[in-house]
């Protein structure tokens, strides 16, 4: 076939969360553009975005107790849990300016009410739980959370967890009702069907091979369709690399200066799933505890009610495992053909600079079904091995880069990475990651776009009203925004638990 590439405005690489939001918003702000997306797998959303993969949590800092901590003169930092929840609040906007267009339907369909816990063991951690609490409980972003450590009031929020405990050491919980159960497999797979709906041409079991820029700054791509092995070209005055694991790999093709010195450390993840009715029905939360020592952030302990294709189950979880592949498809040589002689030095030293971690991983790989039952137990303890399942989640590639506490340091988080000219820009990263994703494709936006970017304000202002504002300085903004999204995305917007299983049932 011809080598003459076919031209294009704009190419999103991989079909999952990230690109489906960024060409969403690119459909709103610059309708008249030409969007072409590619995607290695068969469908939408079968990666890192898809329901089985990840937690399904609506990350707002409700439970997460890594997303706060303690200082030296015991005061609690939630600095970041702020910082995460108001971006998941600019993601409940633009979700609900969605439903309100009838660019997507039935939003009960992705997203949730299901309260949000944090629960703990042990005197020092009930203390900062209860301190935790205070300096968040007084702040309007968490207005609603409650704290108890009252073992007849943990029964009625936890029965499943409280029942058949025979430890009489402190315990203590908080409680938010304002949580979500996200499934970011159904949103992308609605954002990519309204896509090719709007004209964008959407590309799977293709491949991107290669990335060169061109002689007029533009990006050439040479894509493979995996059924039939023909060769393509493609050319793109923006590419966006949004292929989850896969991004490094692509990143490192381009030769911008700005993807130089960044490694990638793999981990994976798996659940205990608990499907049977009788069980599920006596547990309606997502109650987080504190991680183990030398675990990844993604690796604290949580036991979730989820609800997938409408039907309600129990997620633990998630064990850590280590796989070299980058992605849960991917291969086996991903992690060794990611190192290059311009990162090797970085790679090295966070090599030796995390063998805490090394080893947290190979312990949890060695781990028996009933070695994880007994973890399950600290949270459920009259749980029957029979009654769980183990499901392998997705694949996390965590950053690694030299910054100024040192080379090689393994970072926890999502980071965009772009050219200096804003032509390409590349998603690196994991958790909070789906849920903050409108926020992380504004930067995109804002980093790639700056010609355009003032007068596409009024439109974005339109979509997220909290734009350009930060929610903790609008007090009566933050109660209109809830109540709005609530409304738009059929979330029970009062305290009280019934109505939100009212709403699930």
């Amino acid at each position: 076939m011809s080598n003459q590439p076919k031209k294009t405005d704009v190419i999103l690489i991989g079909a999952g969360i990230m690109s489906a939001t960024l060409g969403s918003l690119l459909k709103e702000l610059a309708p008249d553009w030409s969007i072409t997306v590619f995607e290695r797998r068969g469908s939408a959303g079968e990666e890192s975005s898809n329901e089985w993969n990840n937690a399904g949590t609506g990350h707002a800092s409700l439970c997460e107790l890594n997303y706060t901590t303690e200082k030296a003169d015991g005061s609690i930092d939630i600095s970041k849990a702020i910082k995460v929840n108001e971006e998941f609040q600019v993601s409940r906007q633009f979700w609900s300016y969605l439903v309100d267009r009838k660019l997507i339907r039935n939003p009960k369909d992705f997203i949730m009410p299901v309260p949000h816990m944090s629960f703990v063991q042990g005197e020092k951690d009930v203390d900062f739980l209860r301190k935790r609490h205070e300096a968040m409980a007084a702040n309007p972003l968490f207005e609603g959370m409650e704290f108890s450590d009252d073992r007849d009031e943990l029964m009625k929020w936890i029965p499943l967890m409280m029942k058949y405990r025979t430890d009489k050491g402190p315990i203590a919980a908080t409680r938010i009702e304002s949580g979500t159960d996200v499934n970011f497999g159904a949103l992308t797979r609605m954002l990519f069907k309204q896509l090719s709906g709007q004209g964008v041409n959407i590309n799977y079991n293709h491949q991107v091979d290669d990335i060169k820029r061109a002689s007029d700054g533009s990006w050439k791509l040479k894509i493979r369709n995996v059924s039939s092995n023909a060769v393509e070209h493609h050319e793109a005055k923006f590419v966006f690399i949004g292929g989850g694991g896969g991004s490094l790999h692509l990143l490192q093709k381009s030769g911008i200066p700005e993807g130089k010195s960044i490694g990638g450390f793999p981990v994976s993840g798996l659940f205990m799933v608990c499907r049977k009715p009788e069980i599920v029905s006596q547990h309606r939360a997502k109650v987080y505890g504190k991680a183990s020592v030398g675990a990844p952030p993604m690796s604290v302990p949580h036991l979730d009610t989820r609800v997938i294709d409408n039907k309600e189950s129990l997620f633990f979880g998630p064990f850590a495992g280590f796989t070299p592949k980058f992605l849960k498809f991917g291969s086996n040589m991903d992690l060794f053909t990611s190192i290059k002689p311009h990162n090797l030095v970085t790679m090295m030293a966070a090599g030796a600079k995390n063998m805490p971690l090394t080893s947290y991983l190979i312990k949890q790989l060695m781990l028996s079904k009933e070695q994880r039952m007994e973890e399950l137990r600290q949270f459920v303890p009259n749980a029957k091995s029979e009654d769980w399942e183990l499901v392998v989640a997705g694949q996390r590639v965590q950053i690694i880069k030299d910054t100024a506490a040192g080379k090689g340091t393994l970072q926890f988080g999502t980071e965009v990475i772009s050219a200096a000219d804003g032509s390409i820009a590349a998603l690196l990263g994991a958790s909070p990651g789906a849920s903050t994703a409108v926020s992380v494709m504004l930067e995109v936006i804002n980093k790639c776009f700056p010609q355009q970017i003032k007068s596409w304000e009024p439109k974005i202002k339109e979509m997220i009203p909290s734009y350009g504002k930060v929610l903790l300085n609008h007090p009566e903004l933050i109660q209109e925004i809830h109540a709005s999204t609530a409304q738009s995305l059929g979330l029970a917007d009062d305290k009280s638990s019934k109505a939100a299983r009212r709403t699930v049932s």
